[in-house]
């Protein structure tokens, strides 16, 4: 701004402030309340209530293998906001070290529910990524998210499973 705007930014810096009950004492029942308004309403927090640094989100991608070499490419469905969000932090879970002695059988479960939809399925592939958003800079060039793989399962629907 130029200098000459100083002396009006200090006055409304003033007028600002008496609004939000900062010049009264600690214990005046209009800060108190005021202060309560931008607690409850997350205002006080400034510019982080819009979480600069969301984490990644996961994704498990499904191949269907078919006999002659024909492949179709699935993810798990649900019917419902409320199970799509259980799905979606399952498997935001599964990426936790924590969780690995378990990973393949929830990861098999999942692609069986899937397998029982197509019956004539032969082997599924189960691949287990993040998925990254572009930078700013690689937005405005018209990229889009990217999916990094993390591990995948073969599972043989008429056999045994490998990995």
């Amino acid at each position: 701004m130029p200098p000459a705007s100083s002396e009006y930014a200090r006055k409304g810096e003033l007028v600002a402030s008496w609004c939000l009950g900062k010049e009264a004492n600690a214990s005046n029942p209009v800060r108190l309340a005021i202060a309560a308004y931008l607690h409850a309403a997350g205002i006080q927090a400034g510019y982080t209530f819009f979480a600069p640094n969301v984490p990644n989100h996961h994704q498990l991608n499904l191949e269907l293998f078919y006999d002659g070499d024909r492949v179709e490419y699935e993810s798990p469905r649900v019917h419902g906001r409320a199970a799509a969000l259980r799905l979606d932090s399952l498997l935001d879970r599964l990426a936790d070290q924590r969780y690995e002695p378990i990973r393949e059988v929830i990861v098999k479960r999942l692609a069986f529910s899937v397998w029982r939809e197509h019956p004539d399925v032969k082997k599924v592939r189960a691949t287990f990524g993040s998925i990254n958003p572009p930078g700013m800079n690689e937005f405005e060039q018209g990229q889009t998210e990217t999916f990094q793989p993390m591990f995948s399962f073969d599972f043989s629907v008429r056999g045994e499973e490998q990995q």
